[in-house]
């Protein structure tokens, strides 16, 4: 009971905190003060949660966020480094700021252009500091550097970052560019004064070029190693003024002279506050689209928390004048918002989907983007594995964002599906034989490295259906039948007779070192174990179900799932936080929990998503903590839709699945100024009934057509 105590009084502290630091003064926001961007910052340690101990000097894969400063989907990402090298560059563990970067995911990559200011420097860089004196919100980030008496304070546009550093000591004033450090390799650098009040540069790696304008007179620049890795240059400024110094900056993947202009166009001559309320209005509009009633205080805090990080990536890459660096590094023009990749392995189940609910502009952007990569190279990209950009524009073409040239992507798609040397490894295997194979390996361990043939088999098989779908919109009956045959693919890898999906050797036969308890990188398996991957078929339930024998042999299958004990021997990094076998801190199985639904018992559907929801989420002494890697925000979006009681449990299909929402009613303003309002009157978490405009549903599942046209859910609970 203390712990409990100790837990709420600590984010109602937090929430307090950033209140007060957001507003000073003026009106208390309506959504954003539920906001804590420091969830997902702790390490998750225990291991009750993990499901084993973790070895000495691991730091678990939990959470990975980052609390600084960011607009929705934008190119800067302004935030705190404590640790190169680490997911997201800040672990709330750390004492020492190294400098603030401008780019961030979460992903052990970006962190670029590293700024911090200094005074009186010692021969290391960096400031210890407390969160007694560190606070954040969206749009906005404040620390005190202990070490140099430095208040700083960040805010951020789309494509620039704007820092305020208040000195103690006005004389000596300096502040260090370590352009040779960032979470990627950097391969060079370079750094020029530009005039009285301004420097300019570029960081290679990821190829960055920046223009940043100080109010205070520059004194000299020095340099130390430019272009190294071991170097970094320092900005000295002129004695004698004593205000605030700012630095503003503008970022471009294009130019300096690009970086100039996006810096002029977005902050020009506004004050810091007024970027910062412009920031924080962004967000307001964005986070006011779900308006919730009813729930506790830590579950508003945690589905907005949810909803903000749904939408902190893909990140912009275009500059103010429609300029980008295309996938062959060349410089092109376009008339839509171009954006990075998509972490697509990840968010296509349910981040993608939230993400052209709520801003469809950027899903189109991001569909053009895609397609623009795909005419340079001839396939639709992915991201680390399966093919999943497809489930993602399928999804969205069938929802209704379809101001794109679908017929021109469509063929990119099936060029993806039938063509060997691009998005899909194997898929010439895969279309004669309906499976990738793996070898026989005597000992496989968890870092075995092969084809990951089953997880392969299942993915595509979705990727497919979700091809057909556009073939059947566009009228293309023949890759359409093609297409919807190899989508039952996924039953080329299930084995009656261990009823598990399990790797197959190039001759058909069966792996014979088969553990379905033992989880693999990329065996038979990505990161992810035989019980993991087994309940995967999105878009076949009814055919995943007659495999294991029926509703009755699918549901003990699936209780052993949630029950089994995890072995505290079996360790592999990304597979972590376990219900049973079930691992809700990746995203294998993420679908698993929604599975009950399709034999009648979603009361057993229920009480797994209440646990995890309960107890996965905002957890730790500090409320900090996360059950794993929020991926771009995948982890955020699962939340997002299961604490509204809607999940699109197959992300191509235009439907969702109907839970028990968290909160007493929801009001969803759709994209197009409709309303959807979800009502659950009454405390039961067991759905007895659900009616649609007042009509009883036959089902679980409802039309994405009340998106388009607004209406009312009511769900009778017991």
């Amino acid at each position: 009971m203390k712990a409990k105590i100790k837990n709420i009084s600590g984010l109602v502290i937090i929430m307090l905190l950033a209140s007060y630091n957001l507003t000073k003064g003026q009106q208390i926001s309506s959504y954003t003060k539920y906001v804590n961007t420091f969830i997902g910052t702790a390490p998750l340690n225990d291991p009750k949660v993990l499901g084993y101990t973790l070895p000495k000097g691991w730091r678990s894969w939990a959470g990975l966020t980052f609390p600084g400063s960011s607009l929705p989907n934008a190119m800067v990402q302004l935030s705190p480094m404590t640790a190169y090298g680490s997911g997201a560059g800040y672990q709330y563990e750390d004492s020492v700021i190294l400098g603030f970067t401008h780019t961030n995911k979460g992903h052990w990559n970006l962190c670029n252009i590293p700024i911090l200011p200094l005074s009186k420097p010692g021969s290391k860089f960096g400031s210890r500091f407390t969160h007694k004196k560190e606070s954040s919100a969206p749009g906005f980030y404040q620390v005190y550097l202990d070490d140099y008496n430095i208040k700083v304070s960040l805010t951020s546009t789309l494509r620039t970052g704007y820092h305020k550093y208040e000195y103690k000591d006005n004389s000596d004033r300096q502040i260090l560019f370590d352009l040779g450090k960032a979470n990627t390799r950097v391969t060079t650098w370079r750094i020029e004064q530009a005039g009285d009040f301004a420097v300019q540069g570029f960081q290679g790696g990821e190829n960055i070029y920046f223009y940043a304008r100080l109010n205070t007179k520059i004194d000299k620049l020095e340099k130390t190693d430019e272009g190294k890795r071991t170097g970094f240059a320092i900005v000295h400024m002129a004695n004698g003024t004593t205000e605030p110094v700012e630095l503003k900056i503008g970022l471009s993947f294009v130019s300096v002279e690009n970086a100039k202009q996006n810096l002029e166009r977005e902050i020009g001559n506004n004050s810091f506050e007024a970027i910062r309320q412009q920031a924080l209005q962004k967000w307001e509009g964005l986070l006011s689209s779900i308006n919730v009633k009813g729930g506790t205080d830590k579950q508003k805090q945690m589905f907005y928390s949810c909803l903000y990080r749904s939408f902190l990536w893909p990140a912009l890459r275009s500059d103010v004048n429609g300029e980008f660096r295309d996938v062959k590094k060349n410089v092109a023009k376009a008339d839509f918002n171009y954006y990075t990749e998509p972490s697509l392995w990840d968010t296509y189940r349910n981040k993608d989907v939230l993400l052209g609910l709520i801003t469809p502009r950027v899903t189109l952007g991001v569909i053009k983007s895609l397609k623009d990569v795909g005419d340079k190279t001839g396939f639709i990209p992915t991201f680390f594995h399966g093919d999943h950009a497809a489930s993602s524009i399928a999804g969205a073409y069938l929802r209704g964002i379809d101001n794109f040239d679908i017929q021109g992507t469509y063929r990119l798609l099936l060029r993806n599906a039938n063509v060997e040397g691009g998005t899909r490894p194997y898929i010439t295997e895969y279309i004669q034989k309906g499976y990738i194979s793996d070898p026989n390996i005597a000992h496989p361990e968890v870092e075995t490295k092969a084809k990951a043939g089953v997880s392969k088999t299942l993915e595509y098989s979705y990727d497919d259906y979700s091809v057909a779908q556009i073939a059947k919109k566009l009228g293309d009956t023949a890759n359409y039948r093609i297409l919807m045959a190899r989508s039952k693919n996924y039953k080329n890898v299930f084995d009656p007779s261990t009823r598990f999906m399990r790797g197959r050797l190039e001759n058909g036969d069966w792996i014979k070192n088969f553990n379905p308890e033992q989880p693999y990188y990329e065996y038979m398996y990505r990161e992810a174990n035989a019980w993991q991957v087994s309940f995967f078929a999105p878009h076949d339930m009814s055919g995943l179900i007659s495999l294991y024998g029926g509703p009755k042999k699918f549901e003990a299958k699936l209780d052993s799932l949630f029950t089994l004990p995890w072995n505290p021997s079996y360790i592999a990094r990304n597979v972590e936080t376990m219900v049973g076998q079930y691992c809700q801190g990746n995203q294998p199985d993420h679908e698993a929990p929604f599975a009950y639904t399709f034999i009648g018992k979603p009361e057993k559907t229920q009480k797994i998503l209440d646990h995890i929801l309960n107890n996965l989420y905002g957890i730790g002494d500090e409320g900090l903590e996360l059950s794993g890697m929020d991926d771009a925000g995948e982890m955020s979006s699962w939340y997002v839709f299961s604490a509204l009681g809607l999940y699109p449990f197959s992300a191509t299909d235009p439907k969702y699945i109907v839970t028990a929402p968290l909160f007493d009613e929801v009001q969803w303003k759709t994209s197009n100024g409709k309303t959807l309002t979800i009502k659950k009157p009454g405390r039961g978490r067991c759905i007895t009934s659900i009616k649609v405009n007042g009509r009883k549903n036959n089902g679980y599942f409802v039309s994405h057509d009340l998106f388009k046209q607004g209406g009312q859910i009511t769900i009778v609970t017991k």
